[in-house]
């Protein structure tokens, strides 16, 4: 399925697609994290609350749990009222690879782009997004206009293939999964 127009930065329509993505209940040997039912692990289940089978794990508490954790909980919300496409990626992102890395992935990108700190100071990558951050964002859309935003999700797509790749050179058994995160998590998708 393709992943939504990110350009409205809806996120019922975000975490529908994951959801539809991700798929019913998973138990794939060479997966790390174990059993997943709509992609939520069966550990993060558990933390949440969830006390039942993971093949019975209800759609709408795993689109809960998405909105808690992986939209509202690192601040993606406020990075869609000033760049709907960097929140769309953050949130696909930290759904795969953990929300810090997530806005790793924007900070290192905001730094590098900052032509010096000319544009904007470096920040720290903390893996958090607090006002540090979204004044770089600021500073970064100010500086680079509304096309800006596109440069923005490329460099941020390049450093989460490069980790996918890296991951799969690391361990062998990740080659399983390599295709399908190139296929569906970089670039539209």
């Amino acid at each position: 399925m393709p992943r939504p127009d990110p350009s409205a930065c809806d996120a019922d329509a975000l975490i529908d697609a994951v959801i539809d993505r991700e798929g019913r209940y998973v138990n794939h040997p060479a997966d790390r994290g174990g059993p997943t039912c709509w992609g939520i692990t069966e550990a993060v289940a558990r933390a949440e609350g969830y006390a039942g089978a993971m093949r019975d794990l209800p759609r709408s508490e795993a689109a809960s749990i998405y909105r808690r954790l992986y939209w509202l909980r690192p601040g993606f919300d406020k990075v869609a009222l000033r760049a709907p496409k960097i929140a769309a990626e953050l949130f696909d992102t930290g759904v795969n690879m953990g929300t810090g890395t997530a806005v790793a992935f924007l900070q290192r990108a905001l730094n590098a782009l900052n032509r010096t700190a000319r544009d904007y100071p470096d920040i720290a990558v903390d893996r958090d997004i607090g006002p540090r951050t979204l004044s770089a964002l600021d500073g970064f859309l100010k500086a680079r206009g509304k096309g800006g935003e596109t440069v923005l999700l490329r460099a941020m797509e390049a450093l989460q293939g490069e980790r996918y790749i890296a991951l799969a050179e690391r361990r062998p058994s990740q080659e399983a999964f390599l295709y399908g995160w190139l296929a569906n998590r970089i670039g539209d998708g």
